[in-house]
């Protein structure tokens, strides 16, 4: 039964990567929370890079690379909602 809901998940699997000092300059402190119960999820793994040499969109918002794509956002909340649209 485990191994029939692992091939038939719903849920789309997600690699995600995320610049150490793009980070620490948006991730804002009240959606620290948020970020760590998303990604705990069980489709969800992340790595986090000390620089991923986008210099340039690292200064200007926070950002991530889920599956290979480039996502923005004005602020780490919204960059949220779009890492968790993404997946589902």
């Amino acid at each position: 039964m485990n191994m029939i809901q692992k091939l038939f998940s719903k849920k789309k699997k997600a690699k995600i990567e995320f610049c150490q000092r793009n980070l620490e300059q948006f991730l804002q402190e009240e959606n620290y929370a948020s970020y760590n119960e998303f990604l705990s999820r069980k489709n969800v793994t992340y790595k986090e890079y000390e620089c991923q040499s986008r210099c340039k969109e690292c200064r200007m918002s926070p950002y991530a690379v889920v599956n290979g794509e480039y996502v923005t956002a004005e602020d780490s909340g919204v960059l949220l909602k779009k890492m968790a649209e993404y997946i589902e």
